[in-house]
């Protein structure tokens, strides 16, 4: 079971469809409505924490969640819940070089687990005007995704099961997104 930290986005219920059309059973929460505790009784096999608007710090018990579940269950964040595992872990969250409100990119990744059977580059969609600050990354972390101005659109923790898109994989103009969240269930 994978638990779905809602950010208040209206994309997240097209993440839970998704995730439901690949076999997950989902339990979702608001990021106001349930605590660190209240999910480790739960025992998720994984957690998401999902987009939405403003920063990490606004994002309820989203960093929490991170800080706590990091290294025990599979999990990743998809843009804001991207920014948060990035903030979580040190990393600064810095204005984008433009904002990406609906927008399309062309994405090159690494090949690392999470973008597997991927081509590369591919056409992603974004909605955002914060990213992490390449530069403030922990070492503890790769980039794992990039647009060709550098800006990062994915990472991961190079020893914990722990991955982050900046893009929204449930978009409909992402390509692949089906076989990114598939990824990480297999993860």
């Amino acid at each position: 079971m994978l638990v779905m930290i809602d950010n208040y986005d209206s994309f997240t219920y097209n993440l839970v469809q998704y995730l439901g059309e690949l076999g997950e059973e989902v339990r979702t929460f608001r990021n106001d409505e349930i605590s660190v505790a209240e999910i480790a009784k739960l025992s998720p096999d994984r957690i998401m924490v999902s987009p939405g608007p403003g920063t990490p710090d606004s994002a309820g018990v989203s960093l929490e969640v991170i800080k706590y579940f990091a290294g025990k269950v599979p999990l990743m964040g998809v843009c804001l819940g991207h920014q948060s595992i990035g903030q979580a872990f040190g990393g600064k969250i810095v204005h984008a070089i433009d904002v990406m409100h609906g927008k399309t990119s062309m994405v090159e990744h690494n090949g690392s687990e999470l973008f597997a059977n991927i081509p590369s580059p591919y056409r992603v969609t974004r909605y955002h005007s914060l990213v992490v600050e390449r530069k403030s990354l922990p070492a503890e972390f790769e980039v794992t995704a990039w647009t060709s101005d550098g800006e990062i659109m994915g990472l991961r923790h190079r020893e914990m099961q722990l991955v982050g898109v900046q893009y929204h994989p449930e978009s409909i103009l992402t390509e692949h997104g089906h076989r990114l969240l598939q990824n990480f269930l297999e993860m």
